[in-house]
């Protein structure tokens, strides 16, 4: 018998707990890699808010692999490009048989509107001032406090980390590549700051240098992994996935690299992260993060890029940006962080 004055059983007690427990959730993110490791915080918030929550992401082929580690992963919708949006279509043809309990719409897709879900929340067009990932969190209202990029690794990706990149001297991680030219430090100046940084008066001294990239981007730096010495250079560009380059890059010690998806993962990954910019916008994409800066060419953005630019065509426009300036900016990053040498 229930005593007097006793809070009255909840009968549907053990049903939310498992409506919570088998939650989905659609979580429709960007194609380009960056973006879509600045979406991984709010998408860790979601987890983190709904344990035991079935997650499906839809995303571009380029970012999938970021993805394969996610708790609760149920299903990964890989959105190659088609002719007309059709890739539109056959996404909705694939989610349109279940109710979810929550479709969150980073690409404000229309037919995503008429999927079957109890609440959804799509991404508007956020003001151009302001972080990119400051407008994604919007969405959840979390915008004052926008969760931090965050991803997830299996043991094998570490395993494979710790064989590519062995305990020893601390390592300097490079991004010496971008997906345009024009936004690309050159490689003659990323080999001088490597030297610089590794040098016995460095800040990393004796230390191994990393580098990272695509395979199809070895030849825009193939004059800087000959500048290295060779029993301190790690050549990674092109032999690893994303989740394996962000397991990599947590057992470096500082990273710096241009703008682009690996400057972001580095960020995620916790590691001084120091992103190289000129003719795109700091105040949009720079890395982001407690133990992030940005550095860019002395001219501000409007300036040095020119009307009636083309990305394609254009060559590096950061020439300005002078390896004293990037090396001040790392050194002083350092200090902020308080790092030592590993």
């Amino acid at each position: 018998m229930q005593a007097p004055g006793a809070p009255k059983p909840c009968l549907f007690k053990a049903f939310d707990r498992s409506y919570k427990r088998f939650m989905r959730i659609l979580f429709i993110s960007s194609t380009r890699v960056g973006d879509a490791v600045l979406s991984t915080g709010l998408l860790a918030h979601l987890i983190d808010s709904h344990p035991g929550a079935k997650i499906t992401v839809a995303c571009g082929p380029t970012a999938a692999d970021l993805f394969a580690a996610v708790p609760g992963l149920e299903r990964i919708i890989v959105l190659e490009k088609m002719v007309m949006s059709l890739h539109w279509a056959r996404l909705w043809a694939l989610c349109a048989g279940r109710l979810w309990d929550l479709v969150v719409d980073l690409r404000n897709a229309p037919l995503s509107y008429i999927l079957p879900a109890k609440r959804q929340r799509h991404l508007r067009r956020s003001r151009n001032t302001e972080h990119r990932l400051i407008g994604l969190a919007r969405i959840l209202g979390l915008e004052s406090q926008p969760p931090a990029p965050r991803l997830w690794t299996t043991p094998d990706h570490d395993a494979r980390a710790r064989a590519m990149i062995p305990d020893g001297p601390p390592v300097l991680a490079a991004g010496p590549t971008a997906n345009w030219r024009a936004k690309t430090w050159r490689a003659e100046s990323f080999a001088e700051l490597c030297l610089r940084v590794t040098a016995p008066d460095g800040l990393l001294p004796g230390g191994r240098i990393a580098l990272f990239g695509r395979d199809d981007e070895r030849p825009q730096v193939v004059s800087l992994i000959e500048a290295l010495p060779a029993d301190r250079c790690i050549d990674l560009i092109g032999r690893t996935g994303l989740l394996d380059i962000y397991a990599c890059l947590n057992r470096c010690q500082a990273y710096v690299g241009n703008d682009s998806g690996l400057m972001h993962i580095a960020a995620a990954a916790g590691v001084p992260t120091l992103g190289l910019f000129g003719p795109s916008r700091e105040e949009l994409y720079a890395p982001w993060g407690p133990k992030c800066a940005a550095v860019r060419t002395p001219e501000s953005f409007d300036t040095i890029h020119p009307e009636g630019f083309n990305h394609v065509t254009s060559d590096s426009l950061m020439d300005s940006l002078t390896v004293d300036r990037v090396e001040g900016a790392l050194a002083e990053l350092w200090r902020r962080c308080g790092e030592a040498p590993a």
